[in-house]
């Protein structure tokens, strides 16, 4: 299962080397050091990208760059795929666990952080939207390396 898996994280991550390599601050992965169970990690995963999803929906709407529009009109087609990819490698028996068939809730801290993006405006909305997929590409990273 974690080869298949780690074959979506690529999906997931294929627009971030930019924002990543923008950023530097450093972020302490939440789940770096831990390990992670089959059922938690299959709920997880939805769950992240349907918050990079919908904050790069945010973000078609208000950015204020052209190239930070065109990076999540990037993010939204990658995410949708790498959610596809997800949902065919649990369906081909990779794993007993399943994820919701009407797609992921947000976690509080997700909808927290969402609904801070939808109170940003201009360059300040722009800048939080990248520390934000900066932030959850990195804490991607950390759940796939467990």
């Amino acid at each position: 299962m974690k080869t298949l898996l780690t074959a979506t994280v690529a999906a997931l991550l294929a627009g971030a080397p930019a924002a990543l390599a923008q950023s530097t601050n450093q972020v302490a992965p939440m789940l770096a050091d831990s390990k992670i169970d089959t059922p938690t990690f299959v709920t997880t995963v939805p769950n992240a990208n349907e918050f990079e999803i919908q904050s790069s929906r945010l973000a078609e709407e208000k950015a204020s760059s052209d190239d930070i529009r065109a990076f999540a009109r990037e993010m939204i087609a990658d995410h949708t795929k790498a959610g596809e990819d997800f949902k065919a490698a649990l369906s081909q028996g990779q794993t007993t666990a399943s994820i919701k068939p009407a797609g992921p809730a947000l976690q509080p801290k997700e909808q927290q952080l969402l609904d801070e993006l939808k109170r940003a405006s201009g360059k300040a909305f722009d800048q939080a939207y990248i520390k934000m997929q900066t932030d959850a590409h990195r804490q991607a990273v950390a759940l796939f390396s467990t």
